[in-house]
């Protein structure tokens, strides 16, 4: 799980370097919605609001995954209790 929480980071890294060069090229973009918050406490909050997200996220594609395969291996039963039952009639 650390493998890919680092993969993702430095997957995400070059689109973030992008975007910061495309709002400095942009003259309409509003400097106080790009300028760090003064206080020290309120941008900790921030970086925990968004660490947090980012796991959020990250958890409900797990769940996907692990919800699409489950559901995989229970046709897989399903199809081999079939088979068991019809042998046995």
């Amino acid at each position: 799980m650390k493998y890919r929480t680092v993969a993702m980071m430095i997957a995400t890294l070059p689109l973030l370097c992008v975007s910061g060069v495309r709002a400095q090229d942009n003259p309409a973009s509003t400097p106080a919605a790009h300028a760090a918050h003064p206080d020290e406490i309120v941008r900790m909050r921030q970086q925990v609001a968004a660490a947090n997200r980012e796991y959020d996220r990250e958890v409900a594609a797990a769940k996907k995954v692990y919800d699409h395969k489950k559901a995989e291996a229970k046709k897989k039963r399903d199809a081999a209790v079939a088979v068991a039952h019809q042998g046995v009639d």
